[in-house]
């Protein structure tokens, strides 16, 4: 046989319709249908079905987890927005805090200063009259003894009592005391 043979006869079977052969192909196929259609196709519907709803809980759970993720966003800016604003009330706080502190500070620290000066004032008084007194007696006394030498002869109390007093009542001691 040649390959011209050969190909003429491979061609006439596949190009003319042989029914016997057409019959067979369609009964197998129809018989092929109905098995898959009885046993194969329910089972991949009911594993596309299966997998669809797998698929659009995996999509709802998505969307639902989205929405919380979204939800719990905004609850935390809102408790970032209120510890911020606490943040600064208890800022503000302190600073009127501070500053009431240091205005009471200065308050008493004046307070302080006054009772010092006035116990400083006092306490000059109280030395300037005891100069005073001591300068008094001191001039009384170079009084006695001055008129003592003069007159070469001693006072009775009185009589020392009296020059002193006269002494004295001339003497200014007004300035002495007055401070400026």
């Amino acid at each position: 046989m040649s390959i011209t043979t050969l190909a003429s006869s491979s061609n006439s079977w596949l190009i003319t319709p042989n029914v016997g052969l057409t019959i067979w192909t369609l009964v197998v196929f129809l018989v092929s249908m109905y098995i898959l259609n009885k046993v194969a196709f329910p089972r991949i519907r009911a594993a596309l079905d299966q997998r669809r709803a797998t698929i659009e809980e995996s999509i709802d759970a998505a969307a639902r987890s989205r929405a919380d993720a979204e939800q719990l966003l905004a609850e935390y800016r809102e408790r970032l927005h209120e510890a911020r604003a606490q943040a600064d009330e208890i800022v503000q706080r302190a600073r009127q805090s501070a500053e009431s502190h240091e205005h009471e500070g200065r308050e008493r620290g004046k307070e302080i200063i006054e009772e010092a000066a006035k116990r400083a004032e006092r306490e000059i008084d109280a030395a300037t009259k005891r100069a005073l007194d001591d300068i008094r007696r001191e001039v009384a006394d170079l009084t006695v003894m001055a008129t003592e030498k003069v007159t070469r002869k001693t006072l009775t109390e009185a009589d020392q009592r009296r020059l002193v007093e006269e002494a004295l009542g001339e003497l200014d001691f007004s300035t002495l005391s007055s401070r400026n």
